[in-house]
């Protein structure tokens, strides 16, 4: 049985930082991709950051030099690092876990979907 807890979002001023966790259980870290998603209000869900460990890590046009995808696999968590927060951050921050492909690509839907928290960037 799949499970993903994702916790770490808030309020932070533009320009702030926040560390995002979501603790997966039921999922094999060495063959499974983790990945990050977010959804605004009125918008579609857009993929964030994702990890693998054959695949390595890739991230979104719109967040690379800023977040930093990471995975501690001894405690089935991974991360995510948001620095230099901006306010078109703000969004339902989503991780997700899939078995076959690691992407970040629109048109691929994860197998398996955990709860959102809510991240809010705002002065």
């Amino acid at each position: 049985d799949v499970q993903l807890q994702a916790s770490g979002g808030g309020l932070v001023q533009p320009g702030g930082s926040l560390r995002l966790s979501c603790a997966a259980s039921g999922v094999s870290f060495d063959d499974w991709a983790i990945g990050w998603f977010r959804q605004a209000p009125g918008k579609e869900r857009e993929g964030v950051a994702c990890i693998h460990s054959r695949d390595g890590t890739d991230y979104a046009d719109s967040v690379k030099g800023r977040f930093t995808i990471s995975s501690d696999n001894a405690k089935s968590t991974v991360y995510l690092q948001m620095n230099n927060l901006k306010p078109e951050d703000t969004a339902v921050y989503y991780c997700a876990a899939d078995p076959w492909l690691a992407t970040v690509q629109p048109g691929y839907e994860y197998d398996y979907w955990g709860q959102g928290t809510q991240v809010t960037v705002s002065s």
